[in-house]
């Protein structure tokens, strides 16, 4: 049996998608070169703080919506976070000192989580429970559209170590996505908000086997995730030896299964095939795939990108699953939980540092891709032990 989405909700779930587009290449066209700008104001080792620190407050900010959402709704509070962002960048690009760049750095990035998180909730009020999968493989697909446009624009608006032009470029973003909210989702009526404790979600959490293994699961992506952001660009730029234009390059290729895979794996799900499996064999594509970037040391950029691209076969593979199986398992109106799911993201930030200072000192840095894709293939464990929605 097909099932067809309203025309109401069809017209919004393609808003949704421009909306995604544009928030995601707000924050794509900078983020491969975060760590970058970052060490010219701080020294590498300082990255790790940096990345720690913006993550308790993004988790904060998670924890919070909540609140936010139960007292002035979704709309408003999408409005007013993104209002927040502009200033906030506009800071980044104008203050000369350090450490007040440095603090508006964090501060933009737990908003922009906290915006994304909005568009959750806009998004869930305006899916149907038999099309989640192919739903979000479209709200996928937008938002990674403009993360394969993102780092080939960055690459191409750093002058030397001038990164302006790419935080410029991310404000003017802003105003475009403000227009597309109040236009569209000023009326938007917001579902019941559960009124439920942290304390009281946490243990729901844990006593639900298949949320709690799903949850380590997608920390272990956001844990590959956040590594690879932030190290991954200076090591192709200070060992290997890549221009930032040839990084642009190789990142554009390697974000393409994103684009190619996520609708249609989400299609997939909906009919009933099994996440699990597939979050299974993205896993070991994807573990297997990061191992064998440490065997690579000349400056061969196809070989570099047709590697990455296969890291990201196995992770586009995962998202799509990890998002349909939690939004077929869990209410809309659990935002706590949603909140919870969502912390997963900063606390890969925490995570990846860490673990790559103490790989730091045990081997080189090449062969941290064979610790990074070690804590990957762990991820089979959990995913072991999950019930497909099935």
């Amino acid at each position: 049996m097909k099932h067809h989405l309203n025309i109401k909700k069809s017209g919004a779930l393609y808003t949704l998608s421009v909306l995604s587009f544009f928030l995601s290449l707000h924050v794509a066209l900078p983020s491969y070169f975060n760590s970058s700008f970052l060490t010219t104001l701080i020294t590498e080792n300082g990255l790790s703080i940096v990345y720690s620190i913006q993550s308790v407050l993004t988790i904060i900010g998670f924890l919070m919506m909540h609140s936010l959402l139960r007292k002035f709704g979704n709309f408003k509070t999408s409005i007013a976070l993104l209002v927040i962002q502009i200033f906030v960048i506009y800071g980044i690009i104008t203050m000369t000192i350090p450490s007040i760049v440095i603090i508006l750095f964090v501060l933009s990035i737990a908003i922009v989580n906290m915006i994304g998180f909005t568009l959750d909730i806009f998004l869930e009020e305006n899916t149907n429970i038999e099309n989640i999968g192919t739903v979000r493989g479209h709200f996928l697909t937008a938002a990674n559209s403009a993360w394969i446009l993102g780092p080939l624009i960055g690459g191409v608006l750093i002058f030397g170590n001038n990164y302006r032009g790419i935080y410029i470029a991310a404000i003017l973003l802003l105003f475009p996505i403000i227009y597309i909210v109040f236009r569209n989702f000023k009326n938007f009526i917001d579902p019941k908000y559960a009124k439920i404790s942290l304390t009281k979600t946490i243990s729901a959490i844990f006593h639900n086997s298949d949320i709690s293994n799903l949850i380590i699961v997608t920390s272990i992506l956001n844990i590959f995730y956040a590594w690879m952001v932030i190290y991954t660009p200076i090591y192709l730029n200070t060992i290997i030896g890549f221009s930032w234009d040839e990084i642009g390059i190789i990142f554009t290729i390697m974000l393409i299964p994103f684009v190619l895979i996520e609708t249609p794996l989400g299609r997939i799900a909906d009919k009933k095939l099994g996440e699990k499996e597939i979050m299974i064999a993205g896993y070991i594509i994807m573990g297997l795939a990061t191992i064998s970037l440490s065997f690579i040391t000349g400056k061969n950029l196809l070989l570099w990108a047709g590697i990455l691209f296969v890291t990201r076969i196995g992770a586009a593979a995962i998202e799509i699953m990890i998002e349909t199986y939690f939004f077929k398992k869990v209410d809309k109106r659990d935002t706590e939980v949603l909140g919870i799911f969502r912390v997963t993201r900063p606390i890969g930030y925490i995570v990846a540092p860490l673990l790559s200072a103490i790989g730091l000192l045990l081997v080189s840095e090449k062969y941290l891709f064979i610790i990074l894709g070690g804590i990957c293939l762990l991820a089979i464990i959990p995913l072991a032990k999950m019930r497909d929605t099935a």
